[in-house]
């Protein structure tokens, strides 16, 4: 099973994909697409679309994970979120696939088992869970993995056949 999370921004968003095979988890790869400044909203947009429905092409996620716009301060940035998270629920719905929208504290809850915890504890969770360094990933990357890996967890749960526990790759 393969997810990708999204972690929504007009000037960078954040994504990861995450694999669980044999009750393993494993990176498939992660990164931020960035956008110009000098760039207008829409031409911003578009960039954003055309690169995350690149990367479903790529990876063939069975859901997506894109998340919720809980709580913020600044306007300005709550609708550069929004319409980044539009984005995102636009690629997942061409492709057919099925989304969640976990807020940021739910993602916290399912990675760490602690919805108030602060974002190094999230980054270390992803690392060991995922078995790998996150020392040269960018936070909203990171983001984007702890959001798939909440998405996997979500699919497995709502398994009706035995599903193995998930464990750290060994990689």
């Amino acid at each position: 099973m393969i997810a990708l999370g999204i972690d929504p921004g007009t000037a960078t968003t954040g994504f990861g994909v995450v694999a669980l095979h044999d009750g393993t988890l494993r990176l498939v790869d992660a990164g931020c697409i960035r956008t110009a400044t000098s760039s207008s909203d829409a031409d911003r947009l578009r960039l954003v679309h055309v690169a995350l429905s690149s990367l479903v092409d790529a990876h063939r996620p069975v859901r997506i994970g894109v998340e919720r716009l809980f709580f913020q301060r600044n306007v300005q940035t709550a609708m550069s979120v929004g319409q980044a998270r539009g984005v995102a629920l636009l690629v997942a719905a061409e492709h057919g696939l099925p989304v969640d929208e976990p807020t940021p504290n739910e993602v916290k809850q399912a990675v760490c088992g602690n919805g108030a915890a602060e974002k190094g504890q999230v980054a270390t969770m992803v690392a060991r869970l995922l078995n790998v360094s996150l020392e040269r990933v960018p936070d909203d990357a990171t983001d984007a993995l702890a959001i798939a890996i909440g998405s996997v967890y979500r699919a497995a749960a709502s398994r009706t056949d035995p599903v193995p526990a998930v464990r750290a790759s060994r990689a």
